[in-house]
């Protein structure tokens, strides 16, 4: 496992810098998946553009004025941000205290803040004065909508991380209510669908406002939301970010942290061996030096280990045996126990082996995205291909629920999760919006 870039370059190339330690991996994976998401956004706005079903907007810019004093003391104040927690991290980072909790806590370099606050805004001023002219000028301009990628990644950016905030609060709202500044402020803690959801009605209100006919740019993003989603994925499954599935009981560790199959009569010894992880939450154990350390930081326990969530399943024989059986070793969430023999900050992984859930919804969502982009062409009627996208997007994340194990929720005997409710929604969205679609009726 990879929980941050320390150790991609530790393992891949044999050195050890610290300072990269605050660069996560899965942080790294969610940027790649924004940028991978702009430029099939942009490249599927151009051949709409092409086919005349987008236009261009015109609007009055004001060109060759200097730089206004509060276009001056924003990247001033960017700059100082950065410069304060960056400069920072690389030369004034106590060693008692980790990069993520450096980066979120009120330590920082003043100086690193002041001389990047001075050099952003210079370099602003100096951009604004070498076009200024004598007279400003208004100008009309002709912005097409693939113009506008920038924008909606930023939207989508800034507001899916707080509704994903948002939504992980509400679907772990006991742990919110007992610290909720900790848990806002905190850097771990999303759920995909409020990224979602709360993204797409900001992006929805921008394009509307921008005159982008929104039928068209849902079609377009479609695509581009699966494969980002694939790529975040990606960086679940490499840090090891507790999006993990339930027990696969065909499989345990050995005493060397391998793991091997197991009958179920071993498979019943080894959970019984690790009864205190299953059923009494965090508690302290002496690690290898000697200090107290945590078998577990997760909140899922169990009031029996009858009720630990787990199904059977042995991989084929060309088949990896962690394609099915898996233990996070060394995951970003430190969850588990202590690997033998490694004193490493990350060094803990899975007293059971589970399924590698984050891994199945990047191979199922890359041939979603694979399926959407081999019929974008012939789709012709506006709506049904964000129709599809919405129900092959539900019934997807609806079955790794299966597997995975999350905080569930009682209604009318059911007991479904946060992210079963919403799949099911979107799959009935889905075909609502084909239906009106194939009427031609769809008002946006």
């Amino acid at each position: 496992m990879y929980p941050n870039l320390y150790y991609v370059f530790k393992d891949w190339f044999g050195v050890s810098w610290e300072q990269l330690k605050f660069l996560n991996t899965f942080g790294l994976m969610v940027a790649m998946g924004f940028i991978v998401a702009a430029l099939v956004l942009s490249r599927e706005l151009q051949r709409k553009e092409k086919q005349g079903l987008l236009s261009p907007r015109e609007e009055m810019i004001t060109v060759g004025k200097p730089a206004t004093a509060v276009e001056l003391i924003i990247n001033a104040l960017v700059g100082f941000l950065f410069g304060f927690k960056l400069i920072g991290l690389f030369f004034s980072k106590p060693e008692n205290i980790t990069a993520q909790d450096y980066i979120f806590s009120k330590e920082g370099s003043l100086l690193g803040g002041l001389l990047i606050a001075v050099l952003l805004a210079g370099l602003k001023w100096w951009d604004k004065n070498k076009q200024k002219l004598k007279e400003p000028e208004r100008r009309n301009v002709r912005i097409w909508p693939h113009d506008r990628v920038g924008d909606i990644i930023i939207l989508g950016l800034i507001f899916g991380i707080l509704g994903a905030k948002l939504f992980d609060n509400l679907e772990n709202w006991n742990d919110f209510v007992k610290d909720p500044i900790g848990r806002l402020f905190s850097a771990s803690g999303l759920t995909y669908y409020g990224g979602l959801i709360v993204a797409a009605i900001a992006i929805c209100w921008y394009a509307y406002k921008k005159g982008i006919k929104l039928v068209h740019l849902l079609d377009a993003v479609a695509p581009a939301l699966i494969l980002a989603y694939a790529v975040g994925r990606i960086g679940c499954q490499v840090a090891g970010d507790g999006d993990w599935g339930i027990v696969n009981s065909a499989y345990v560790t050995d005493s060397t942290g391998k793991v091997v199959e197991a009958s179920p009569a071993e498979f019943k010894t080894r959970l019984s061996q690790n009864a205190t992880y299953y059923l009494n939450g965090a508690v302290k154990e002496k690690g290898s030096l000697g200090q107290d350390s945590l078998v577990r930081v997760t909140d899922r326990k169990y009031e029996s280990l009858d009720l630990v969530p787990r199904k059977s399943l042995k991989a084929l024989s060309f088949l990896p045996t962690w394609m099915v059986a898996y233990t996070y070793p060394k995951n970003v969430n430190k969850d588990g126990v202590q690997i033998p023999g490694c004193d490493e900050e990350h060094n803990r992984a899975l007293p059971l082996p589970v399924f590698p859930t984050p891994y199945y919804e990047t191979v199922l969502c890359t041939f979603i995205f694979l399926f959407l982009w081999s019929i974008r062409n012939r789709v012709r009627i506006p709506g049904i291909m964000f129709g599809i996208y919405l129900i092959l997007n539900g019934i997807e994340r609806f079955a790794i629920e299966l597997i995975r194990v999350n905080n569930t929720y009682s209604i009318a005997g059911f007991h479904p999760t946060q992210a079963e409710i919403i799949s099911s929604l979107l799959v009935l969205t889905g075909i609502f919006f084909i239906i009106i679609a194939r009427k031609r009726r769809i008002p946006f």
